[in-house]
């Protein structure tokens, strides 16, 4: 597309230095993903590691099918949400690409949240359906919603996959066949935006048949059917059910799916399927590099090509660190977000003549995007090699949030630029770098934590008075969620006292692990609270003494 960064006259817009590259009209997401699926009907699509249990292409076709068509059956309709909470198993993108087969929008939800938080997402996606497994059953049996188990086991007063599929198979043709077109919902994951509090994220099949158009375009014909993909990733996100489930059956590749993390059990998955690509978040590089139990292992059986890294800020050190220990594989920064459906900056095949952006960068412009770089303060758009909000444009931004008309307008404007609230900037050679963050999201692991949550929650607690909660940066964990407490006069609870009762009330991920007591919350005169001056004072106490009697360090896990 001629230079590499196009500006426009006024405005500095920067598009892809590759070619577009089109995207199929009236394509539905599964139609897109499992095309000629058929060709490769006994080829394993995914495989889990713990158990290793399989599904074939033919397999993985057939059941969204028959799932599409029982959910129909049972009064499923187009634009009708059904929420799955599952831990990432082999049958996942069956369930998912079944719901958007059906006309229904496909909701994950994390396994691991509270009920309390799997309620929330359920009544405010006006969920008709959930689908999960025993093990979680007891976390949705009270939502009042109809509820589909999969697994062999039998739970009463729940629908069994089993039994669903096999009805729908004695069933005739479906009595209602609604046409689903590109235009329809066919996702609705949950995402903390750039404001901290959870909200639907509305996708159609369009926004995401046109993100893998462009995040594959450098994926050759020799890599199709031949590249094994590590699913440890949340498939309840969008990165895990679009980046790797979606990506890797539109390839005709193999995902190896992991439900959790152990290194001995993920290095010997990596062995024993000869896995290729990995996606993964910094904490687990660093347990890669530092862990003894590495050095168990035969690395040299590894065939490992390429690490790609997304959900957190990778520490130069690191980087250094893990190429030393695993030299010629390569080491990818990708960035993308919920709203964008995906992947939205990355790296392309340099057999193909396209290049891998510098260390540290999370890459370049994909085809068929664009990209601005957006004063805070003024709003103007920035030249090269100057940080600003990075804003994108393309069809894979987000229809809006769910019921939430206020928040989508100061997310997408009216020109159609979503504004990420992360800071960047695009140098001489089209690498982009992201350097800081307006959004106050804390990244504990990969996982999102939005600190208005947890203030809410702190707030609630009868003897706090104010609260601010802010990101510390963790060798292990990237950040950890931090928090300065003012107390009302006369209380007698401890700072261990307020951890226990916001972890009682959140999942394992959302704790608070740092907590001070102060006499008061800094904030501007518009009444924001200054969480960089808050960090920057905690940082300063932690460096000048290890502990003090005002502070807790290291909640129980």
């Amino acid at each position: 597309m001629g230079d590499i960064a196009i500006a426009e006259e006024e405005q500095h817009i920067f598009r892809s230095k590759f070619s577009a590259v089109p995207v199929p009209q009236e394509t539905t997401l599964p139609e897109f993903v499992l095309q000629d699926a058929e060709d490769y009907a006994d080829k394993v699509a995914l495989v889990e590691a713990s158990t290793g249990k399989t599904y074939t292409y033919g397999e993985v076709v057939r059941d969204t099918r028959r799932f599409a068509k029982a959910l129909r059956s049972v009064g499923l309709r187009k634009g009708h949400v059904v929420v799955v909470v599952l831990p990432n198993l082999a049958i996942y993108p069956v369930v998912a690409l079944g719901i958007m087969s059906a006309g229904g929008v496909f909701s994950g939800a994390n396994p691991l949240a509270l009920p309390l938080e799997i309620r929330k997402q359920v009544e405010d996606s006006d969920a008709r359906l959930i689908v999960t497994n025993c093990l979680t059953h007891d976390k949705v049996k009270d939502l009042g919603v109809p509820i589909i188990v999969v697994g062999e086991r039998q739970v009463a007063d729940a629908i069994s996959w089993d039994d669903l599929l096999e009805a729908s198979d004695r069933a005739g043709p479906s009595e209602v066949e609604e046409k689903v077109t590109q235009g329809d919902l066919c996702a609705l994951p949950y995402s903390s935006g750039t404001t901290g509090l959870s909200k639907g994220v509305m996708l159609t099949h369009r926004n995401l048949v046109a993100n893998l158009c462009s995040s594959l375009f450098s994926v050759g014909p020799d890599m199709i059917g031949h590249v094994t993909m590590l699913g440890l990733m949340p498939f309840f996100h969008i990165y895990g059910i679009t980046g790797i489930c979606c990506a890797s059956l539109r390839n005709k590749g193999k995902v190896v799916v992991m439900d959790r993390f152990e290194l001995r059990a993920f290095l010997h998955a990596l062995i024993a399927h000869q896995v290729h690509f990995v996606p993964i978040v910094p904490a687990i590089m660093l347990a890669m590099v530092k862990s003894p139990i590495v050095d168990e292992f035969d690395l040299g059986t590894l065939q490992l090509r390429t690490v790609m890294t997304a959900a957190a800020p990778l520490a130069p050190e690191l980087l250094a660190a893990f190429e030393d220990k695993f030299p010629g594989v390569q080491v990818q920064e990708a960035y993308g977000l919920t709203e964008h459906s995906c992947i939205t900056l990355t790296h392309g095949d340099p057999r193909k003549g396209h290049s891998i952006a510098k260390k540290n960068s999370v890459g370049f412009i994909l085809p068929n995007l664009e990209v601005k770089f957006v004063d805070p303060n003024t709003g103007r758009s920035l030249p090269k090699n100057t940080p600003g909000e990075v804003c994108v444009r393309s069809q894979c931004v987000m229809q809006g949030y769910y019921k939430n008309r206020e928040e989508t307008a100061r997310t997408v404007d009216r020109e159609g630029w979503l504004h990420t609230g992360d800071v960047g900037y695009i140098d001489d050679d089209g690498d982009v770098f992201i350097v800081d963050r307006i959004k106050e999201l804390i990244k504990f692991k990969g996982f999102q934590v939005a600190p208005a949550e947890l203030e809410a929650i702190l707030l609630s607690h009868p003897s706090v008075d104010d609260a601010a909660v802010f990101a510390l940066p963790d060798e292990e964990a990237g950040e950890i969620p931090a928090a300065c407490v003012v107390m009302c006069p006369h209380a007698k609870d401890s700072e261990e006292a307020i951890m226990k009762y916001v972890a009682s009330n959140v999942a394992t991920y959302k704790r608070i692990r740092v907590l001070h007591f102060v006499d008061s919350i800094p904030k501007s005169a518009s009444g924001k609270i200054l969480r960089r001056l808050l960090r920057e004072n905690v940082a300063k106490k932690s460096t000048s003494q290890e502990s003090t009697p005002n502070s807790v360090k290291g909640i129980p896990q």
